[in-house]
């Protein structure tokens, strides 16, 4: 009969086994979508749509997504509780973090999801014009 798993593991030296198990923990900590993300933080789609202000059937639409907007991703991690950060690694260089994309070029410190409602509020009210007498 053949050996399971954990009797394989148990065999292996103790250093060999800290290894292997902390490669699990980082394994395990990794996600696949944000399907996968969403449930890890123990959101509904209608609560992250409700959030967003949009509904539900876009929320499914976003997560099968395989490519989206930056402004897209920022949104919808911050509105299941996440901050998101993007890591460039440049070899030799060690890991570099860039920080606010998308919010240096629009000139806000604000979230994407609420520069996104600013923007559609403020977009619903006409401008008055003056007229210029010379």
């Amino acid at each position: 009969m053949g050996r399971t798993l954990s009797e394989m593991i148990d065999a292996l030296p103790k250093q060999r086994r800290e290894r292997v198990d902390a490669r699990y923990r980082e394994l395990k900590d990794e996600v696949e979508s944000l399907r996968e993300l969403r449930k890890a933080a123990g959101k509904a789609q209608a609560e992250i749509a409700a959030t967003l202000k949009i509904k539900q059937p876009s929320i499914s639409k976003i997560e099968k997504q395989t490519d989206m907007y930056l402004s897209t991703l920022r949104s919808y991690v911050e509105a299941i509780g996440g901050e998101l950060d993007l890591v460039v690694r440049l070899p030799p260089r060690r890991v570099m973090r860039l920080h606010r994309l998308g919010e240096v070029l629009s000139g806000s410190a604000q979230p994407a999801a609420q520069r996104r409602v600013a923007r559609s509020s403020s977009a619903k009210k006409p401008r008055k014009r003056v007229a210029r007498t010379a």
